[in-house]
């Protein structure tokens, strides 16, 4: 029962963070939205702040297991972009990208609410991870791309589209198609021949040498 209360309070915090915002989430909507006593708010997590942390991580941990198959299943760029486009849509419509900008707007202020917010956005971070690391494994470009600076790159830029979309859906939309041309161009560079491609390398790596770092040669 204990486990089922806590679960029902977690899911309800969820609830009135969507659909009440994060102002006016409190110990007695929460409770009410939840079906339980209020005092039970503070039996199981201390303090409405303890709550929507916890909820928050609850939140982001239901959500990624949901597209842990699905994430695995991809071979491409364009395959990661194509689920990206449809985690979109189900999260907007599930509530969920209502519930990321309550979130991100009372981090500004709450500590507690800006680490579990972060916690949240690192589950998605490092499945992204495993995806890029994958994919990018044997392309022409895998020596010279930090993949874990660009699945926090995409991660970020796919919660900023999230929240733009609400005033500007077709820049939104326009954004999400310059991403996937660009994931043609790699897709272009690997059609290339050997030749072509050793001299793209060549021009990468001098590029990144002027920047301070270094890569392998290829083989």
């Amino acid at each position: 029962m204990s486990a089922d209360t806590r679960t029902k309070l977690l899911a309800g915090a969820l609830r009135t963070v969507t659909e009440q915002g994060i102002a006016k989430t409190s110990a007695r909507s929460i409770a009410a939205a939840a079906g339980v006593n209020q005092a039970l708010v503070f039996y199981h997590f201390g303090s409405v702040d303890e709550l929507l942390a916890a909820a928050c991580r609850y939140g982001a941990e239901q959500n990624v297991a949901r597209y842990r198959e699905r994430l695995a299943r991809v071979d491409s760029l364009v395959e990661l972009l194509e689920l990206g486009r449809d985690l979109h849509a189900e999260e907007r419509a599930g509530g969920q990208v209502a519930v990321l900008a309550q979130l991100l707007a009372g981090s500004q202020t709450q500590p507690r609410l800006a680490a579990a917010t972060a916690a949240g956005l690192t589950l998605w971070i490092d499945e992204l991870e495993q995806v890029l690391a994958r994919v990018l494994a044997d392309t022409p470009i895998a020596a010279f791309v930090d993949v874990p600076g660009l699945s926090r790159a995409l991660a970020a830029s796919f919660v900023g589209l999230e929240l733009y979309e609400g005033v500007d859906q077709e820049g939104a939309m326009a954004a999400l198609d310059a991403l996937e041309q660009l994931s043609g161009l790699l897709g272009v560079l690997e059609d290339l021949g050997p030749v072509a491609q050793r001299a793209v390398r060549a021009r990468l790596r001098r590029s990144t040498a002027r920047r301070g770092r270094t890569v392998p040669e290829a083989r």
